[in-house]
């Protein structure tokens, strides 16, 4: 079995374009997951780089190198934790990635560092602000709502951060007619 790193899938619709390019070419496959498809064997450098190119023509970006990879699982496991929709307040950034990668967090976070010119930190909280952004958007939830869902302690932090990383209030951001957004998986 050989397990191949895929960036940009982040729905069931990325796993289903997915599936459809190793039916395509015939490449047989046991399962398809967000980020990643299991093949039943290698592939050759042709067939490789033809999977590559048919990938990135749907956004999609095949992932070869070992400390890339790595980088995107912790992406992955991050977008993961905000897509929830509740972040618990106990929630511990250094903790989770720790246990979850079976790695110390300070060489995931010096590698992660190295390679995106940004914390694990920032991007983390790149991620609930432009969740929060969606949920403003969609006025749904009451900035105290939101602010529970992803685990901050208190409204005013979440505003600050809000502040910091946008360069608005909350409030100013919910009045804009257009309100500028990326989708988790655009983050850096």
């Amino acid at each position: 079995m050989v397990e191949l790193r895929i960036k940009n899938m982040v729905c069931p619709r990325c796993i289903y374009a997915v599936v459809n390019v190793l039916d395509e070419l015939n490449i047989p496959f046991d399962r398809v997951h967000l980020g990643k498809a299991y093949l039943k064997g290698p592939l050759e450098t042709s067939i490789q780089l033809l999977f590559s190119s048919k990938l990135e023509n749907l956004g999609f970006e095949l992932l070869l190198d070992k400390e890339v990879q790595k980088i995107e699982k912790i992406k992955n496991y991050l977008r993961e934790v905000v897509s929830a929709d509740e972040v618990p307040e106990s929630f511990a950034l250094t903790r989770f990635l720790a246990e979850t990668m079976d790695e110390e967090y300070t060489a995931l976070s010096h590698l992660f560092s190295s390679l995106e010119g940004i914390t694990i930190e920032k991007y983390f909280i790149n991620l609930k602000i432009e969740k929060v952004k969606e949920w403003l958007s969609y006025g749904e939830l009451n900035l105290s709502e939101v602010s529970f869902k992803l685990g901050y302690s208190s409204v005013q932090h979440l505003s600050a951060q809000f502040k910091k990383t946008s360069g608005m209030t909350p409030s100013q951001y919910r009045r804009l007619q257009e309100k500028p957004r990326h989708s988790l998986d655009q983050l850096f």
